[in-house]
């Protein structure tokens, strides 16, 4: 049995190992966002169905990554920040796999919304700035997760709460306009179910980027109000 300075390095390795695939999975689900945002435009359905399963691809990253890290925990059983850091890791999959379900919402959304065929609302130009504020704080997210950098981290924390503005304003305004106008009805119905999973992926964002002080800090700040208790210790 490796034991030891060896056993702490082949953990380290090991973990590492896992942590760049975690990245290239996140890397992944970044690209299919930008699709599936892009198939908002109206490209056509067969973009949007190739958007749509390439959330298999997703799925079977999960499974495959979590058997690694479990198998890691048997093999290795690490302990204090050790365990954290593989523990979080398994969260951040975990977080990864269900914006990939919210892609393919999105997808669907731009599928259905090619259906309704309405003039008067166009849905790309609705979403656009939340689309875009929610990829770079994925982006971002993963990058402080890649970096284990807290600061980082708590900067993409406050930041989501712009994307819990801006989903509320994007919902106001489709309200606004299916009572001006009813035959745009079905159209705004399915922008909303669209901004919906927009404003998840934000908080998934937000997820991963609390795991990163979880490792670094040993502090979780899940249920938290602010990050002011978390600065002051409190």
């Amino acid at each position: 049995m490796i034991t030891g300075e060896h056993s702490s390095r082949q953990y380290d390795l090991e973990l590492e190992s896992i942590r760049s695939q975690v990245l290239l999975m996140g890397g992944l689900v970044e690209t299919h966002f930008l699709d599936a945002a892009a198939c908002l435009r109206n490209t056509g359905t067969e973009r949007i169905e190739q958007v749509m399963q390439s959330d298999r691809a997703v799925n079977q990253l999960e499974v495959k990554l979590d058997k690694a890290c479990m198998d890691l925990i048997v093999k290795r059983q690490p302990a204090a920040n050790d365990l954290r850091a593989v523990m979080a890791t398994v969260k951040v999959i975990t977080d990864l796999e269900r914006i990939g379900d919210e892609v393919t919402k999105v997808a669907r959304s731009a599928k259905n919304l090619l259906a309704c065929d309405i003039d008067g609302i166009n849905s790309y130009e609705i979403l656009k700035a939340i689309a875009g504020a929610a990829n770079d704080l994925l982006h971002d997210a993963l990058d402080a997760f890649a970096r284990m950098d807290q600061q980082q981290a708590r900067d993409v924390i406050e930041r989501d709460k712009l994307i819990d503005i801006e989903y509320r304003a994007v919902m106001a305004n489709l309200v606004i306009l299916m009572t001006q106008d009813r035959n745009t009805i079905a159209a705004a119905l399915e922008t909303m179910w669209a901004v919906k999973s927009i404003e998840r992926i934000g908080d998934h964002a937000k997820n991963i980027a609390e795991y990163v002080i979880f490792v670094v800090e040993g502090k979780d700040i899940r249920h938290m109000k602010s990050l002011g208790s978390v600065k002051s210790g409190v």
